[in-house]
């Protein structure tokens, strides 16, 4: 099995295989939170147009997602996992759009296959990984909003390679490092909102659900749950 690390949205434009496109802060932690709560898919989306498009074809479906961080104005949720930690999402179809994520999402159709990736269901894709004996995986760390690299997203990478590999990565050291980080230290602002303190504890909650997100093809694309439930 050959892993590569690519990173961005040219790394997704590059991605082959098995792909992991990895969001952690806050897409994939989102998404991992409201399939846990019922949903019964998410349809992630590039742009906002497409998302209010889909909505207005689907006026009962969920919009949830974000632009610079920053909720969508229209949209029912933002991109933070606190937000729709208790809210009851059964049988409910979600819209999702992200500035990182699921634009990757949308961008690696050159791979056969795609999990969205996040530190809240890592040891599931590592699993679902080795169960599916891949030829080529390729983990794509995502960074802010595309374009540059951010350290959750390198290490959530750096994590599954390593256990791929056979080696126990340092999570504790990963948590810290991430917290002195600039893209980690911006959750414990005094002064802001968008970027909340438990949208960090939840992003690090290491291996909170046991199963596996995974891109479905369809009239839309959508992420279903395979291998496993929420623990």
């Amino acid at each position: 099995m050959e892993v590569r690390r690519l990173s961005g949205t040219d790394g997704a434009r590059q991605a082959r295989g098995l792909a992991v496109v990895i969001d952690v802060f806050r897409a994939f932690t989102t998404a991992a939170f409201i399939m846990a709560n019922g949903a019964d898919r998410i349809i992630p989306v590039e742009g906002i147009d497409e998302a209010f498009r889909i909505r207005g074809e689907h006026p009962a479906w969920v919009l949830a997602g974000e632009e610079h961080g920053f909720k969508v104005p229209g949209f029912d949720y933002g991109n933070s996992p606190a937000d729709v930690e208790h809210v009851d999402f059964t049988g409910r179809t979600v819209i999702q759009r992200t500035s990182s994520g699921t634009r990757g999402i949308a961008l690696s159709s050159g791979a056969d296959e795609v999990l969205p990736g996040s530190f809240v269901m890592a040891d599931a894709i590592i699993r679902h990984i080795n169960r599916s004996h891949p030829d080529v995986v390729c983990l794509v760390a995502m960074g802010w909003e595309g374009e540059r690299p951010a350290l959750e997203d390198d290490l959530c990478a750096e994590y599954i390679e390593a256990k791929l590999m056979g080696a126990e990565p340092d999570f504790q050291g990963m948590c810290r490092r991430i917290r002195e980080d600039p893209s980690g230290a911006k959750f414990f602002g005094p002064d802001q909102t968008t970027f909340k303190e438990r949208d960090f504890q939840l992003a690090m909650s290491l291996n909170q659900f046991g199963f596996t997100l995974r891109v479905e093809r369809g009239d839309y694309p959508y992420f279903r749950i395979v291998d496993g439930k929420s623990v």
